[in-house]
């Protein structure tokens, strides 16, 4: 019997926002696959640690995930990266895949989980809190009320144009277009306020755009709504 590959989300960053279901299966299984070179230092890594300290024990398997534009050579890591999964589950093991926030929201694991099901294996998605429902909480608003449309918008997308969609908007990984995005935000006239590190130590958080450094870290998360 093959194993199972669990795509698991840990939750944005605190340790007491992971699912009891994410906990229960860290600690049911043995192989754990984390995305980087040095596991222990993967953010998920940390967060799970928090939760379950024997995750410590348990084999840990690195997985590489460049940040580059070279498509084939992603595609390619991202090919190796199931193989090395599939080696575990051909063996009878479980794999759990820790991932940042939920695993069905610009998960990393979704492009390993394609060449997977591809090559015939199971695969089951754990869901996680979203970092965008963490950073409304954080600054204790509601992300949509009564008719209220919710847009997603990663940093990929022409943020003007997204920002013209009524209703709140929410907009991820905006880190590396910070200062052309805070251009676009103030010409929306839309209520800025945007959580770095949301639910970590480090965490810092922003209530309006001309508080938003440029040099805004990598997990930084803004959320723009209408004015009433």
């Amino acid at each position: 019997m093959r194993g199972i590959a669990y795509g698991v989300g840990v939750g944005p960053g605190d340790p007491e926002l992971m699912t009891l279901k994410a906990v229960r299966l860290i600690k049911e299984n043995d192989i754990i696959a984390v995305p980087g070179k040095e596991p222990k230092e993967s953010v998920a890594y940390r967060i799970a640690a928090g939760a379950v300290p024997e995750i410590e024990n348990k084999t840990l398997v690195p997985l590489n995930f460049p940040m580059v534009k070279d498509r084939e050579l992603i595609d390619r890591e991202h090919k190796n990266n199931a193989k090395v999964i599939e080696k575990y589950l051909d063996q009878g093991k479980n794999v759990v895949f820790l991932t940042l926030g939920d695993s069905t929201v610009y998960c990393t694991f979704s492009y390993v989980q394609h060449y997977l099901e591809t090559d015939g294996y199971t695969v089951e998605l754990v869901n996680g809190i979203p970092s965008f429902c963490a950073a409304a909480a954080r600054l204790n608003i509601s992300l949509t009320e009564w008719n209220e449309a919710l847009h997603i918008i990663p940093a990929s997308h022409e943020t003007a144009e997204g920002l013209s969609f009524p209703g709140t908007n929410v907009l991820m990984k905006s880190a590396s277009r910070m200062k052309d995005i805070k251009k676009s935000l103030k010409e929306s006239g839309k209520l800025v306020q945007c959580v770095e590190n949301c639910g970590m130590e480090n965490e810092k958080v922003y209530k309006n755009v001309d508080e938003i450094p440029d040099d805004a870290g990598y997990f930084s998360l803004i959320i723009a709504k209408d004015t009433k």
